[in-house]
């Protein structure tokens, strides 16, 4: 539920650069405007739920008696295609391009589709169709050009990309650590620390400077270290959720929502020497994105407790489905650089809020057809 509710949002507000006039609380903040929008938290609480579901995939692999250098390679696989399809993404978002934009689009889709999509076991004719996935997406590859004659190439690997390194790191750290939970807190601590050491201050000036332990975030694809930090703390939810299974449920949630209070005056603490921005990746925005997340989660927890799940079943594809609903998009958006059409003028304010709910609601019943039809990707 967590997760879903997290993704419906995500697709929600990847609609609004076809509308006017959003209510500002619900866009992205400017790099250096101490705050944070709707749109703001979306990204950091995705990771934090990355982070939730390790332990339970991981553990679940591990009691089916899987070995760990499987489990290795599942978690290196698993990355690898994060990151190809990031890339892929990246180049068709991050600068225009020669050609037809929205074949290559639309076949990009296809090609995620047929490389990943989840079969049958034992299905025959699916090792073909994924090899004709990656015939498919090398082809794109190659022929990718933008008017200037670039390549296709790796560029800062899109959301996705970040996805993967946040989800290598930190299920390689459960995998070492594992009945070791106080290393994950110390990582958890040392990338926070990392943060402060290489974002700016308030005055512009910074906390450290360049140090060993923000050269060895860089070369572990961490960056600023806040894309961890949320992983982390997603990855630590759970298991304080698994060692707090025999306590009462009041005093189970008297816990998280204490947990997301100390969180939230951390953030408040950080906050007097560093601004509230996503595009800095600053600690405080973290910590407080942090502490919705567990406040949030805190409170599913309580709703399942009374059965009061119900409202969850039409958004159910996107818990279930989840990577599924994000690709959907793009095929709409091959159809939209078809068309090429003007965004209409009344499509403002809460008018183009409501045409982005609809739109998300569209996405979400697409997938919900798609694994009727037995097309899910599954990485």
């Amino acid at each position: 539920m967590f997760r879903g509710l997290t993704m419906t949002l995500m697709v929600f507000v990847n609609e609004f650069w076809k509308v006017f006039n959003v209510p500002h609380w619900m866009e992205h903040f400017a790099t250096l405007e101490d705050g944070m929008g709707l749109a703001d938290i979306v990204f950091p609480m995705f990771l934090f739920a990355m982070g939730m579901s390790i332990p339970y995939a991981l553990e679940r692999r591990i009691a089916k008696g899987y070995s760990t250098e499987s489990t290795v390679l599942h978690i290196f696989s698993r990355t690898l295609a994060l990151l190809i399809m990031g890339a892929f993404i990246c180049n068709q978002e991050a600068r225009e391009m020669a050609g037809n934009r929205a074949l290559w689009v639309f076949l990009m889709v296809v090609g995620f589709f047929l490389l990943w999509n989840q079969y049958p076991r034992d299905w025959k004719p699916a090792r073909w169709l994924k090899i004709a996935g990656i015939v498919l997406l090398s082809v794109l590859a190659l022929v990718y050009r933008t008017p200037d004659g670039a390549r296709f190439e790796g560029l800062w690997w899109g959301i996705l990309g970040q996805i993967g390194w946040m989800y290598l790191f930190c299920a390689m750290a459960y995998l070492l650590s594992r009945g070791r939970n106080w290393v994950l807190a110390v990582l958890w601590g040392l990338t926070a620390f990392v943060n402060l050491t290489v974002v700016p201050m308030r005055d512009g000036g910074t906390f450290i400077g360049p140090n060993f332990l923000a050269d060895l975030a860089g070369a572990l694809q961490l960056g600023k270290g806040y894309g961890a930090v949320m992983g982390l703390g997603g990855l630590m939810l759970t298991l304080a959720d698994w060692k707090l299974q025999d306590r009462k449920p009041q005093e189970r949630m008297g816990l998280g929502f204490a947990a997301a209070a100390v969180l939230a005056v951390l953030g408040m603490a950080f906050h007097t020497g560093w601004i509230v921005s996503k595009n800095l990746g600053t600690l405080p925005w973290c910590l407080y994105v942090s502490a919705l997340s567990v406040a949030l989660y805190t409170l599913l927890r309580m709703l399942e407790r009374k059965a009061w799940t119900g409202w969850f079943k039409p958004l159910q594809p996107t818990g279930t489905a989840t990577l599924t609903v994000y690709i959907i998009p793009y095929l709409f958006i091959a159809l939209w650089v078809a068309v090429s059409p003007t965004p209409a003028p009344w499509l403002t304010g809460w008018t183009g809020v409501a045409k982005c709910a609809l739109m998300a609601a569209v996405y979400i019943g697409c997938a919900w057809g798609f694994t009727k039809l037995g097309i899910k990707l599954k990485i």
